[in-house]
């Protein structure tokens, strides 16, 4: 199948998409927000359902021991803010209320990257997947576009029994996934099959993955290019595969290089297949203030970045 561009989308449009559609389907849904509400897209939730939308102000350490009370109520929680103070902010409520209980709650880590753009290092969420996927229970989920984003948030309630972290971006990206697609918790998609190396992406790099084929397959490079957007559990069977089947392993992220995608694949090459690989990612550094197509470019994240590195891989 050849993905293309729909148009561009936040993907925070996805997330509040299937929260309508959520809500309109099941009434054990209660959305708890933190001063942000349209920014994360949960307004419409609220305009439509007032009386499950509590608005907890500025307190996210207080929205996740409230969301563990609702959980332990029978209730499915969700609170969303950006990703910094979702993730970061409320790790330790998150270790010990969310998962020691393995309640089922959902958590949307909004404006999560560079792309963030203006807002800076402060609003950039880049550490979170490599702090939350150290935690045991939880599952993360980081999907490509808008149309996966809402497939990645109704998985979140219709496939998971325990905490859910969901990682979106800000800015507005390629929208490219076919809304048929069938999308399955700890199961990546295999977009484009090669044979040289495999290109191994999450959350907004996906399409510049993609593109990084297109421009690999110009010189005569075949590129596999595999959107893991569950980053735990991680689909050890289609790593493995990669691994034994192409000459190397290229990762790409919107997050630090350090205990991201980049690591958790590593992980399972290391001790499975061992095969030589490179990591696309922030390289242990903060973002800066900027518009979001400048900064993917200075720090590496765009699909001639890629391209470049597989380059360099296949030579050495």
């Amino acid at each position: 199948m050849k993905y293309s561009n729909r148009g561009y989308m936040a993907t925070k449009e996805g997330f509040s998409e299937a929260l309508i559609e959520l809500g309109e389907k099941y009434d054990d849904i209660i959305l708890l927000g933190a001063d942000i509400t349209s920014s994360v897209g949960m307004d419409g939730f609220a305009n439509m359902f007032p009386n499950r939308f509590i608005s907890m102000g500025i307190a996210e350490q207080n929205c996740i021991g409230v969301a563990t009370g609702l959980a332990l109520s029978g209730k499915v929680p969700v609170f969303s803010t950006y990703g910094v103070f979702a993730a970061l902010r409320t790790t330790d409520q998150i270790r010990i209320s969310l998962c020691y209980n393995k309640v089922h709650a959902i958590i949307g880590g909004a404006h999560a990257g560079v792309s963030v753009g203006p807002d800076g290092a402060t609003h950039q969420a880049l550490e979170d997947i490599a702090v939350l996927r150290s935690l045991p229970n939880i599952t993360i989920l980081s999907p490509a576009d808008a149309t996966q984003t809402a497939q990645a948030t109704i998985a979140a309630y219709d496939q998971c029994d325990g905490p859910v972290y969901v990682r979106f971006g800000r800015a507005e990206v390629s929208n490219f996934t076919p809304s048929d697609t069938d999308f399955k918790v700890g199961k990546a998609q295999l977009l484009k099959e090669g044979w040289d190396l495999t290109i191994i992406a999450t959350g907004h790099m996906v399409w510049e993955a993609l593109l990084a084929s297109e421009l690999l397959s110009e010189k005569g490079i075949s590129a596999r290019v595999i959107n893991m957007h569950t980053i735990k559990p991680i689909d050890i069977d289609i790593i493995i595969k990669a691994a034994k089947e192409t000459k190397g392993i290229i990762t790409a992220e919107e997050h630090q290089i350090i205990g991201g995608l980049g690591s958790a694949v590593a992980e399972v090459v290391v001790k499975t297949n061992p095969a030589p690989m490179e990591m696309i990612g922030m390289n242990d550094m903060f973002g800066e203030s900027g518009q979001p197509e400048e900064l993917m470019d200075k720090y590496g994240l765009t699909a001639k970045s890629i391209s470049n590195k597989a380059i360099e891989l296949l030579n050495e």
